[in-house]
């Protein structure tokens, strides 16, 4: 059984990454002998690791990709799911690709849709590409998320609000001053900082007018040619805008008049006030303990007010606030286990972690992931994901069930060689794969059960080869698809 402090581990790696192989846990356990902040301290940390997981794709010892020719994840959209997949499961900034899935989910984006409107390869490159491996520099919507993952969120705000996906997204390419459109002011305070019940609807329309001339344009040519923002002075709408909210510290609710030269800080003005504004700290408080710490219960109210705090205190610091969240007591408090429901790509990535992955490619896991609700790059609508329970409808539990056999029958001898020397008795076999997997306590009916299975068949249990093969991985299979497997 694997001692407190390895508990601890594998719940900090959980949360803060997507669970850890049997190395890590062992990595970080020898770092936890300076106490659970040291633990904390490295993943927080993440800019001082190098960021060199990318360089580990196709070498041996990592879960593959499948390349149709050259693997292309800043214009092949196939690609750049496989790429981000392995990063979690791979990555040793788990932290940074959490905070990107996070992100990714609260700013959400759809590829489809962007697609449709400038083709796949375009769509990719907003999405997806790294400036050093695109002729044009682009830097892709999640580069943006890794990059400021903990960064000044007023900051994040106005890159996001100048990002060619998102203004391909919500329509802030065709915001004009003959026709201003509204979709982008609506989410932005709507979905990415206030939240409802906190403007009316003429401050949408203002809001709209604040963002005209905020637009795309397309430098280059060839190869280099790409989509890049663009504020067009001549379509911004020049007039004052009025709030029912305090755009400037005095109080102040009118954004004045301005010539187009000037128009831009409009928007400016306006991403301020609600970067600043009271109810955004707390609401995004929330989301984030939501995230790492509990979804089952309601927050808790003093850690929300200290990250609130912290957040406005800091200037809007994300990672001011995070260090808050995750050196809080709540963070590590076993009544805070198993307390979130896990997204599908935290389920898959997880899996791979603590199960293997050898001859296994991250190529296979797109399709169950879409069958568990989930596609990166692909939130059903502006919203995001529908998150906790309703990841679990029953062909997204179906899903993941089927995702749990096809991955313990694909490592079944990598299993079986794993388990020599931890399967003396049926009860050392339960035990190791337990503590591998790392579930939540099953009650003592749900460990019989478990028993019952290893020992039905293998009465005469002698730790064959044959017998370790089917056992170790129909219990991972058991394991993976139960319910309890489902939380982290």
């Amino acid at each position: 059984m694997a001692s407190s402090r390895e508990q601890q581990i594998d719940h900090i790696l959980r949360r803060a990454g997507f669970g850890a192989t049997e190395e890590e846990v062992n990595s970080y356990a020898r770092l936890a002998f300076g106490g659970p902040t040291l633990v904390l301290a490295r993943l927080l940390s993440f800019q001082q690791i190098p960021d060199v997981v990318d360089d580990q794709i196709g070498k041996p010892g990592y879960v593959g990709i499948t390349a149709r020719g050259e693997f292309q994840p800043a214009v092949n959209i196939t690609d750049a799911r496989q790429r981000w997949l392995f990063r979690m499961v791979h990555t040793e900034r788990p932290l940074q690709e959490k905070m990107a899935l996070f992100w990714h989910n609260h700013f959400a984006t759809g590829y489809t849709k962007i697609a449709g409107e400038l083709g796949a390869t375009e769509a990719t490159r907003m999405l997806a590409a790294r400036p050093e491996e695109d002729a044009g520099s682009v830097l892709g919507q999640l580069e943006l998320f890794r990059a400021r993952a903990m960064g000044n969120f007023r900051d994040l705000l106005v890159a996001v609000a100048q990002d060619p996906a998102m203004l391909v997204w919500l329509d802030g390419r065709s915001n004009v001053r003959a026709q201003p459109q509204e979709n982008f002011a609506r989410e932005l305070m709507e979905l990415f900082t206030m939240g409802v019940g906190t403007f009316a609807e003429s401050d949408v329309y203002a809001g709209a007018r604040v963002f005209t001339g905020w637009n795309l344009a397309r430098p280059g040519s060839g190869a280099a040619q790409h989509y890049t923002f663009n504020y067009n002075a001549a379509q911004h709408e020049t007039t004052a805008k009025e709030f029912t909210f305090a755009i400037y510290p005095d109080g102040g609710r009118i954004i004045p008049a301005r010539s187009g030269a000037s128009g831009m800080q409009d928007g400016l003005d306006l991403i301020n006030a609600v970067a600043r504004h009271p109810a955004t700290g707390p609401r995004l408080a929330r989301k984030l303990y939501n995230y790492f710490v509990n979804e089952v219960d309601p927050p808790d109210s003093a850690l929300i007010s200290q990250m609130s705090s912290a957040y406005y205190d800091s200037g809007y610091e994300i990672g001011a606030t995070m260090r808050v969240l995750l050196l809080s007591p709540q963070f590590r408090d076993p009544a805070n286990y198993y307390k979130r429901y896990s997204w599908p790509v935290e389920f898959v990535a997880r899996s791979l972690k603590e199960v293997g992955w050898s001859g296994f490619s991250v190529n296979d896991a797109l399709s169950p992931l879409i069958n568990m609700g989930q596609q990166l790059f692909e939130p059903p609508d502006v919203a995001g994901w529908d998150l906790g329970p309703g990841w679990f409808s029953s062909g997204g539990m179906l899903a993941r069930l089927n995702f749990a056999a096809q991955l313990a029958t694909n490592q079944k001898f990598a299993l079986r060689d794993l388990s020599r020397g931890h399967a003396d008795t049926h009860e050392d076999l339960l035990g190791y794969v337990l503590d591998r997997l790392t579930p939540p306590a099953y009650s003592t009916d749900d460990y019989n059960s478990l028993l019952d299975y290893a020992r039905s068949g293998a009465a005469n249990w002698t730790g064959s080869d044959t017998q370790l093969a089917t056992k170790s991985s129909g219990l991972v299979h058991l394991i993976v698809g139960s319910g309890a497997y489902q939380f982290v």
